[in-house]
């Protein structure tokens, strides 16, 4: 399983050779393509190659680029690695109104949970258990759009009651940026197990190409919000250090099923519980719960 995430910070040249991928900047550096996950690359002035770039599509190695303030602006995901693609698209395209709804309810009371839960472990406990009532009130497809009430309970908790997500300053700044790591990382997945991102369960925009993403995502917030809420101060600037830990949440735990596995694979788990659901053979999703932030520990 990969499970490397790689942040390239300075001018570099990669390229690809014998499965392995060559860094070089003042040493040369070999890594096995199979185990890494993603590939941040933050210098603008970093040079790959395509046959690197091929390598690490056909790896379904996530990589991620960055604009002139050094935020991810792109991501590249594999495109049509899934032999069984044109078989799931069909059973998504044909996955009923009802359906659709059934599976957003579960993502919306999986995100309240994970938001009641970042609450706890933050202190507020009677926060916590208003979000935790709030649950029961979400009903097939949300139709009373509780997790809009609910975000906005939530982040005035965390941040202020002035705070909103339109706001510029330092915690949205991290906050869009961790969410940005973890939106590349459900595209590449979506990709790899052969579904279509535009089509969406809840998410429908039709200038948003990942639809499909944004609504898988959403229970993954929470682990940004938690880091960002216990480790972001109003004096502090999107620096390098920040960016290092914001990338490094895909390496932390979630559990799922009484098991802990890093946000990255539990992104995928969860996606193959969508699939599954997609094809008819299950009508409950796979969602991970948020827990304490720790790093991933490998036996």
């Amino acid at each position: 399983m990969a499970y490397r995430n790689l942040l390239i910070e300075n001018a570099t040249e990669i390229s690809a050779k014998n499965g392995q991928l060559i860094v070089m900047r003042d040493d040369r550096y070999a890594l096995p393509i199979e185990d890494i996950n993603s590939i941040l690359l933050e210098n603008r002035f970093t040079k790959i190659t395509t046959h690197a770039l091929s390598e690490l599509a056909k790896g379904n190695v996530t990589v991620y680029v960055c604009d002139e303030k050094h935020l991810p602006c792109a991501v590249m995901t594999p495109f049509m690695q899934n032999v069984r693609s044109t078989a799931v698209v069909r059973c998504q395209n044909d996955l009923t109104l009802p359906a659709k709804k059934r599976l957003w309810q579960q993502v919306a009371k999986a995100k309240i949970i994970n938001q009641s839960l970042c609450l706890a472990l933050l202190g507020y406990v009677s926060d916590s258990h208003y979000l935790r009532n709030l649950v029961n009130d979400v009903n097939s497809g949300d139709t009373l759009n509780v997790e809009a009430t609910a975000a906005n309970y939530y982040f005035k908790t965390l941040f202020g009651k002035s705070f909103t997500r339109e706001d510029d300053n330092i915690y949205n700044a991290a906050l869009n940026y961790g969410y940005a790591i973890m939106r590349g990382n459900m595209a590449k997945l979506v990709a790899v197990y052969g579904l279509i991102p535009l089509l969406g369960i809840h998410h429908n925009s039709t200038v948003n190409s990942f639809n499909l993403v944004d609504d898988l995502m959403e229970p993954f917030r929470p682990v940004v919000d938690l880091f960002v809420a216990k480790n972001v101060q109003d004096n502090m600037f999107m620096n390098g250090e920040l960016k290092r830990c914001l990338y490094n949440l895909l390496n932390v735990d979630m559990e799922m099923g009484n098991l802990h596995y890093t946000v990255a694979y539990a992104e995928e788990r969860m996606v193959q519980s969508f699939l599954r659901c997609v094809e008819g053979k299950s009508k409950e999703m796979l969602i991970p719960k948020l827990m304490e932030l720790r790093q991933h520990s490998y036996e």
